[in-house]
């Protein structure tokens, strides 16, 4: 995984601006520790950072093609995986390009250089990368369908700016880390937006969507979305299918020149990802064991409680699989100290560059991912397949089915995630549920149906738009940004486009043909786990249940808000975190979760890295 920034602009001479091009180089190190380059002309400024994982003496970048007479072209800053690249590379060939490396990078040079624009249509991956046209003086942004890998942009007052993160875009002088009302809705109401960033002027490029910025402006469109069909096959032959593409997709995504590991959690889809892929390495004769990966509270070995969504701890079956599939296994013990160090937290806050939903699973993830980067370079996860196979209790529950709204939101009970200690005027002057009713009756309307669906099927389809084009987004950020804030790819097979388009759209009925969550994906991998892995229920990430972990946030908020100096206070309703600081119920008795007070800190580290919020 690498990271791209560039500056484009049709009035200054950028290869005087030295001191630009230097804070460029150094915006995304951990995105790619390993090499970084550039591009330099009158017009173009492009930075590329590389994480080498194929093909690690080529693919450096930028990369150019070039005519007859040896001119520059068009010039490839690329982040990515392309897992077909084999198959273009042939084709192309055909076609009657040369090649000179075996890096996916050139793949995706030739493949523009042949169809363009549309050559995004033919990539089987996860990618995001920016081409500048010398000759035409047109930069073209292209990003993965699922969003796996982030770009982001903003226009300048003479051109154009964008980067893997906002934090990029902030080096190049012309855009600035302002967060406005707008943006605040969108770091705090937990409805992502396709195409929004918490940044004010700030876009991100949409999933499956091509962004072109010329002398004549900014023009955008998708090449793809989901597209409704009629599903045929019967369910033993659906079973059978799901497998096969499973097989195909783990067998290309373990491919890499570095070491490869696998995150373990004892659930039904990573324990799946890990079968499959250990499978693939012992069938090409590789000696080395797989590798895994967990992460385990450490209070919660001895003081788990079962509640409404974990029946029990991971480590159990997280042992239980390792043993069964004789893995090379670690498991990392966080505890409270790792969950309330302030450089932790603001480590993460940086990486995600907002306040996100559950701080303690974030810095454990963190954490994570600095103990696989020891041993590993790449990890394959089971994101995505929750919300491609019906996984969340909302896909099941009546009560969350007929949410008029995201149904994650209705999971809540109308609890404020991340707002609950913000200023009631601020609050309510921005509206924080006209605002998640207004994008969630915009995301409904995209919803690609084929219009003979029955009601149930029609709303079991939406949810599973809604899942896969919003809360997916969450997802995918959280394993993207705290992997590469330890210089950690993250591969992500159930996020496999061709696997989606044929799930998507399978009848509900056969997707829950025992009853159960995802008994499609459990039927097709039966034979390869244990029956107390298969059998287990779905158990989201853990949270913590240490409760000196909710006091050790009140004492950092305690501490926070009495430097009267602090920004955050400005942002904060004083009678609220007085009922925290004082309350017995620590704030519980008007409404205050734990995750408004991490949001209240995490608040605290955004403003300080640099972050300026103008309501």
């Amino acid at each position: 995984m690498c990271g791209i920034v560039g500056l484009i602009s049709y009035t200054e001479d950028l290869s005087r601006r030295t001191e630009v091009l230097a804070a460029m180089r150094g915006a995304l190190a951990l995105r790619g520790p390993d090499a970084v380059g550039e591009w330099v002309a009158p017009r173009a400024l492009l930075v590329p950072r590389r994480l080498a994982v194929v093909d690690l003496t080529g693919g450096n970048q930028p990369m150019v093609a070039t005519d007859p007479s040896g001119a520059a072209t068009v010039v490839l800053s690329y982040t990515g995986e392309v897992f077909n690249a084999d198959e273009l590379r042939a084709e192309l060939r055909r076609r009657g390009h040369e090649f000179r490396e075996r890096s996916d990078t050139e793949v995706v040079l030739r493949a523009y250089q042949e169809w363009g624009a549309a050559c995004a249509e033919r990539l089987r991956g996860m990618f995001a990368f920016a081409v500048w046209d010398v000759r035409t003086e047109e930069l073209v942004l292209i990003r993965d369908r699922f969003g796996i890998y982030p770009l982001f942009y903003a226009d300048t007052p003479d051109g154009f700016a964008f980067g893997s993160e906002p934090k990029a875009l902030f080096t190049t002088g012309v855009v600035a880390p302002v967060v406005d009302g707008e943006g605040l809705l969108e770091a705090l109401s937990f409805t992502p937006t396709p195409g929004r960033a918490a940044f004010r002027g700030v876009r991100e490029v949409v999933p499956g969507e091509v962004v072109r910025r010329g002398r004549d402006g900014l023009r955008r469109h998708r090449y793809w979305n989901f597209t409704p069909a009629p599903h045929t096959d019967d369910l033993a032959t659906t079973e059978h299918r799901v497998r096969e593409l499973l097989e195909e997709i783990v067998r290309a995504q373990v491919a890499a020149d570095v070491p490869i590991s696998s995150m373990l959690s004892g659930g039904l889809d990573s324990s799946a990802v890990c079968a499959l892929a250990g499978r693939v390495l012992a069938a090409d004769g590789r000696a080395e064991p797989l590798r895994t990966f967990s992460m385990e509270f450490a209070y919660h070995l001895d003081n788990f409680r079962p509640d409404e969504v974990h029946d029990s701890p991971d480590s159990p079956y997280v042992a239980k699989m390792a043993a069964h599939l004789g893995t090379e296994h670690r498991e990392l013990l966080v505890d409270r100290g790792h969950l309330t160090d302030p450089a932790g937290q603001s480590e993460v806050v940086r990486a995600m560059e907002r306040p996100v939903a559950g701080l303690d699973m974030y810095v454990s993830l963190y954490r994570l991912s600095q103990e696989v980067r020891r041993f590993s370079t790449v990890t394959l996860t089971g994101d995505g397949s929750d919300e491609l196979f019906g996984g969340y209790l909302w896909f099941h529950d009546p009560y969350y089915v007929r949410a008029k709204g995201f149904p994650w939101l209705g999971a809540s009970h109308r609890m404020e995630f991340l707002t609950g200690l913000l200023r009631r005027d601020v609050h309510d002057r921005l509206d924080f549920p006209g605002h998640a009713a207004d994008r969630y009756r915009e995301a409904l309307a995209e919803v690609p149906l084929n219009g003979d669906e029955s009601p149930r099927e029609r709303r079991m389809r939406e949810i599973t738009y809604l899942n896969m084009t919003r809360y997916l987004r969450v997802i995918l950020d959280r394993k993207d940004r705290l992997g590469m804030a330890a210089s950690v790819e993250g591969r992500v097979p159930f996020c496999d486009h061709v696997l989606a388009e044929y799930v998507y759209n399978v009848p509900w009925d056969m997707k829950v043909a025992d009853g159960r969550e995802k008994s499609l994906l459990r039927a097709a991998v039966r034979d390869l786990l244990p029956d107390d892995v298969l059998r287990r229920r779905k158990s989201p990430f853990p949270t913590v249940q240490d409760p000196a972990y909710r006091t050790a946030l009140r004492e950092q908020l305690r501490a926070i808000t009495a430097d009267r100096s602090n920004p955050v206070n400005d942002l904060l309703e004083p009678s609220r975190v007085a009922a925290v600081l004082d309350d017995p119920s620590f704030g519980l008795r008007v409404g205050v979760t734990r995750m408004s007070i991490e949001a209240a800190v995490q608040l605290h580290h955004w403003l300080a890295s640099g972050v300026t919020v103008a309501l």
